[in-house]
């Protein structure tokens, strides 16, 4: 795999697992945080803007992954790039909104 493929692969990934609260939210009808809220990702955004952001995030990850190399999901080496960046982005933003909806404290 060529590096910057790589790299685009991990970002894909990022943005993927990025919209599935968005959209889930949005498509529950609850506000969500967003960065068009006030503060920026502490706010609410709207139902809607949470599924325009969500659809978002699933039109830049479909691009990166889908558009920048050949990205085939029976390499492992492909998978497990965007599959790791999916995982640690989901942590991340587990323990970055758990304070906001009662999740677990960042210790």
């Amino acid at each position: 795999m060529v590096w910057y493929h790589g790299v685009s692969y991990f970002f894909g990934g990022a943005f993927l697992a990025n919209a599935i609260p968005h959209l889930v939210s949005g498509m529950m009808g609850r506000p969500f945080q967003t960065p068009f809220a006030r503060p920026p990702g502490e706010g609410l955004s709207s139902s809607t803007v949470n599924v325009l952001w969500g659809s978002f995030n699933v039109a830049v990850g479909y691009l990166l992954l889908c558009h920048v190399g050949v990205f085939e999901l029976r390499n492992m080496e492909h998978v497990a790039v965007a599959g790791l960046s999916a995982v640690v982005s989901a942590v991340f933003l587990a323990r970055r909104f758990g304070r906001f909806h009662g999740g677990n404290e960042p210790r």
